[in-house]
């Protein structure tokens, strides 16, 4: 059974966000320069996409800079945020200040997008 809005919203609420593990709900591509590209279905059903679309316009594609590609590299569904934080702040040092801050906010946007969730709502649904 999947969770409302609300419930998944009052899930975050009651957690620490930096003690939340992020996992990855979309696939993604790596260019040459090692830069990461999200890959998005534009319809969640499979046939109405196989349908409507051609091949090479099925999905959106989103490029990340630098620091989200760090980041998104760095979510794995056992890490917590702290610990990413922690990693990206160690490859770019200050010139990231303030990295909770920055990556949090990078994860919420990721999260209302639907691009990752987090382990402690996916237990949650599953009714664990």
């Amino acid at each position: 059974m999947a969770l409302n809005f609300f419930n998944r919203r009052n899930i975050l609420k009651q957690l620490n966000y930096l003690e939340a593990t992020p996992i990855r709900k979309c696939a993604c591509e790596t260019a040459e320069n090692g830069l990461v590209t999200l890959v998005i279905p534009k319809f969640r059903n499979e046939k109405v996409n196989n349908f409507l679309l051609s091949p090479r316009k099925r999905f959106f594609r989103i490029a990340l800079d630098e620091l989200g590609t760090s980041v998104w590299q760095h979510i794995d569904g056992t890490k917590k945020v702290m610990e990413i934080c922690q990693q990206v702040y160690d490859i770019y040092g200050e010139k990231i200040m303030p990295v909770d801050q920055r990556v949090t906010r990078f994860l919420t946007m990721l999260y209302e997008g639907k691009y990752i969730s987090f382990r402690e709502i996916e237990k949650d649904s599953s009714g664990q």
